[in-house]
């Protein structure tokens, strides 16, 4: 069973849990990933455009406020995810191009 952090006796217990939960991390992040990667087809085969504005404030805005939810500070998660949804879309955009519409 998992101790929670006011169990962990040491720092590198501490550490050792914190390795796991980046790997669990990585392993969403990678699932993250693909469903970005398809985006890029169905957009393209919509017609979108990479950048949706409105889509990208109201992502930030639902992590930023699940992250509260949480006990995390929001601004921060929201930050973290704008690095994110900036690189994927430059990827989406070195492959479709600029065009299209804020679906």
């Amino acid at each position: 069973m998992r101790k929670t952090a006011a169990e962990i006796e040491t720092v590198a217990e501490m550490r050792a849990c914190i390795d796991a939960v980046d790997a669990k991390l990585m392993a969403l992040l990678a699932e993250r990933w693909s469903y970005t990667e398809r985006a890029a087809e169905l957009k393209h085969r919509e017609g979108l455009a990479a950048a949706a504005p409105s889509r990208v404030a109201a992502v930030l805005e639902n992590v930023s406020g699940r992250a509260e939810a949480a006990g995390l500070p929001g601004a921060m998660v929201a930050g973290m995810w704008k690095i994110m949804i900036d690189e994927i879309i430059a990827r989406e955009e070195r492959v479709l191009g600029k065009e299209g519409t804020d679906g």
